[in-house]
């Protein structure tokens, strides 16, 4: 696996160094698994990660030892903590940040479970640290929306990858096979193309079950007449990469002709409205207006898009706008998906998703596959 070089990362402790100081935090208990990727290049299923102005300290067990001390290896300022054999996760934590009494430590309130805050502020209170922890919202995972050259560069080569892949599979999707079978080849050249693993459950929803956004792969044969949506997507050096295409086993129906024509339409009319300092919520309109003028607009039940990278669905969300909703502007360096679609129940669903890059001068599409196949 290629990991970001050092000063990548070192950029990144900066960036979150000053949003913790815009936020009058002292410190921040980072305990989501893809953050702490981000952050330090360690990739576990167990670890934590605390980051102050003048220290940054990666707390995991026995099993992450030695990667862990690669990368204290390549970055500056990095120091190790290991949990005792036998220990307790939480009790370690607490005794990592109770050196900041009397300050202000914050948690991340999408990445702890409410029994773990209660068990670390009583933990800490009674060692004498915090006696309260401050929730924050997307403090490492703002930064993560806008990739660094490195990243972009990864993306890149990834989304060359998917592409190369569905050239080679889609037209494997033949009258006959079974979705599940049909699944099993798609991963299979995701690995022949050198992707680490499926970046999820491949999707291959044909018939009626293609109106289902988020169908599971099951013991359906395609069969002549069907539209068939194909989802799929793909992990390299930790970063996701993702596809959709809706085709057609045999002749297309003048229906299934027109709808997907009306989606590619919907997915061009989104990428035109990509520009920097744009509301990401924008975008989703654009394509949901070229749906509705079509007639199509309450059968297109989802975003428009959503952001790549460390996780397959990050920020920016690119999606009707409600209060409750941040506006995320866009920014050079933002990649995500385009992915509009119609689906009606009984009869079938189109979906066209590819990857796009912002950049100063206008997007740039990173898949390269023909939408009608």
């Amino acid at each position: 696996m290629q990991l970001a070089p050092g000063g990548h990362h070192l950029a990144r402790h900066a960036r979150l160094r000053s949003a913790l100081r815009a936020s009058a935090l002292d410190a921040l208990i980072v305990t989501s698994l893809p953050n702490i990727a981000y952050l330090t290049g360690l990739f576990a299923s167990m670890a934590a990660l605390l980051v102050s102005q003048d220290e940054l300290r990666l707390l995991v067990d026995v099993r992450y030892l030695l990667p862990a001390t690669d990368r204290q290896a390549d970055l500056d300022g990095l120091t190790l903590t290991l949990i005792p054999s036998g220990g307790s996760f939480e009790d370690s934590l607490a005794e990592v940040a109770q050196g900041y009494s009397g300050g202000r430590v914050g948690i991340e309130a999408e990445h702890i479970t409410v029994r773990q805050h209660n068990y670390l502020t009583n933990r800490m209170a009674g060692m004498g640290g915090p006696r309260v922890l401050e929730t924050t919202d997307g403090l490492v995972e703002n930064l993560r929306s806008v990739k660094d050259p490195w990243e972009i560069a990864r993306l890149r080569e990834a989304a060359a990858r998917l592409s190369d892949a569905a050239k080679c599979i889609i037209p494997k999707a033949l009258a006959g096979i079974s979705e599940r079978d049909m699944a099993g080849l798609i991963e299979g050249e995701l690995r022949r193309v050198g992707f680490d693993k499926p970046a999820f459950d491949t999707i291959v929803a044909s018939g009626p079950n293609s109106a289902i956004p988020h169908y599971r792969s099951g013991d359906r044969r395609l069969a002549t007449g069907d539209l068939v949506v194909l989802d799929f997507g793909g992990i390299l050096d930790g970063y996701a990469v993702d596809l959709s295409r809706t085709i057609t086993i045999g002749p297309a129906s003048e229906r299934a002709r027109r709808v997907l024509d009306d989606v590619v339409a919907a997915q061009l009319a989104a990428f035109s409205a990509v520009r920097v300092g744009r509301p990401a919520t924008e975008i989703d309109e654009a394509a949901r207006q070229v749906l509705e003028r079509a007639g199509l607009g309450e059968a297109f039940s989802h975003g428009t898009g959503h952001g790549l990278g460390l996780e397959v669905h990050e920020r920016p969300r690119v999606t009707r706008s409600r209060p409750n909703l941040p506006v995320e502007p866009l920014e050079a360096g933002m990649v995500f998906t385009l992915e509009p679609g119609a689906y009606f129940p009984g009869w079938g669903g189109v979906r066209i998703e590819d990857d796009v890059v912002v950049t100063m001068a206008g997007p740039e599409w990173l898949t390269d596959v023909p939408r009608r196949m």
